[in-house]
C-alpha cells in the first residue's frame, strides 16, 4: 500500500493511493497516520479494506508529511561508504545514532526554511524506515518484521550548527521544515529488499546525489536490531538511515543552500519530493 496525507497544513486527512493512482479518503476509517495508526496491526486493517469502496478524491491538493507526528525521529550518520570517504571520516565500526527534533517534520513539497543565522544549509536524501511494532532486543533476522514501511526523507542540515558549535549534532538537524517526509508511506510488503533501492537528489536541476542503498555500511535490518539493544522503538518512530555522497559539505568548493534553490529527491518506488529553499523571516 501507498499511504499519504493530503490537505492544508494542520488539516490533513489520511488517504490511500489505489492501483490506478487515485487518492482514496481514509478519514472515515482511521483517525490519522502516525504512532499506533501505522502499527502493523493498524496497517493490516487498512489492507483489508476495498479501496473502491472508499471515497475518491479528485483534487487532493497539498500533500503533507505521510505521518502526522513522530514519537521519535532518529538518524544514522556516515552510513554510506562513499559519503564517509567524501567527508574524510573513518568508516564507523558501529552505527552512529543521533536525533532530529520531532518538530522538524515537514511535508514533501513544503518550503525548506533556513533558520536565522544559517550559513551552511545542506541536503541529504535518505531512505526512511517507519517502525510498526514495539521493538526491543530484536535479532537481525527478525528486524524487518518490525518495519511498517518506508518513505523518502530529506535530512536537511545546518553544518555550522551541527559541527562548528558545541554539543550534539541535533542542533544542526532540527530547525522547523528540516525533516521533509513522504510523499507516501509505502508498506514493507512492497519493498522486498531495502538494500537494493536507487536514490538521488538534484539541486536546481543538476544531479548532486545518485547512489544505491547497497552502499550502506549498515543495512536496515542491522540498524533496527542494533538500536533495539539500547532503546525500545515504538510504532511511528522514523529512522533516517543515512545519505550517500554528494552533499554540499563534501563538494570542492563547498556548496551550501541559498534562498531560491530547489531540491528534488527520489528513492526508488517511494516517490519524489520537491522543496524550494527560503530564508526565515
Amino acid at each position: 500500500m501507498k499511504l499519504l496525507r493530503f490537505g492544508a497544513e494542520g488539516a490533513e486527512r489520511p488517504g490511500l493511493l489505489d492501483a490506478d493512482g487515485t487518492v482514496r479518503d481514509l478519514s472515515g476509517v482511521v483517525p490519522d497516520l502516525g504512532g499506533d495508526g501505522v502499527s502493523r496491526v493498524a496497517l493490516d486493517r487498512i489492507r483489508a479494506l476495498d479501496p473502491a469502496a472508499l471515497p475518491s478524491v479528485a483534487e487532493p491538493g497539498r500533500i503533507g508529511a505521510c505521518l502526522n507526528f513522530v514519537p521519535n525521529f532518529y538518524c544514522i550518520g556516515l552510513n554510506y561508504a562513499r559519503h564517509a570517504a567524501e567527508t574524510g571520516s573513518k568508516t564507523p565500526s558501529e552505527p552512529i545514532l543521533f536525533s532530529k527534533a520531532a518538530s522538524a517534520l515537514s511535508g514533501p513539497y513544503d518550503p525548506v526554511v533556513l533558520p536565522r543565522g544559517s550559513q551552511k544549509g545542506d541536503w541529504e536524501v535518505e531512505l526512511g524506515v517507519v517502525i510498526g511494532r514495539e521493538t526491543l532486543y530484536v535479532s537481525e533476522a527478525e528486524a524487518l518484521d518490525c518495519v511498517a514501511g518506508y518513505c523518502v526523507v530529506n535530512d536537511v542540515s545546518e553544518r555550522e550548527f551541527q559541527i562548528e558549535r558545541k554539543g550534539q549534532w541535533i542542533k544542526g538537524k532540527s530547525a522547523p521544515t528540516f525533516g521533509p517526509v513522504g510523499p507516501w508511506l509505502v508498506t514493507a510488503d512492497e519493498v522486498p529488499d531495502p538494500q537494493a533501492l536507487t536514490l538521488s537528489l538534484t539541486l536546481n536541476g543538476e544531479t548532486a546525489q545518485a547512489s544505491s542503498t547497497s552502499d550502506m555500511i549498515f543495512g536496515v535490518a542491522e540498524i533496527v536490531s542494533y538500536m533495539s539493544r539500547f532503546m525500545k522503538l515504538v510504532p511511528g518512530d522514523i529512522i533516517a538511515t543515512g545519505t550517500p555522497e554528494g552533499v554540499g559539505m563534501g563538494m570542492t568548493p563547498q556548496r551550501f543552500l541559498q534562498p531560491g534553490d530547489v531540491m528534488e529527491l527520489t528513492v526508488e518506488g517511494l516517490g519524489t519530493q520537491r522543496q524550494e529553499v527560503v530564508a526565515a523571516g
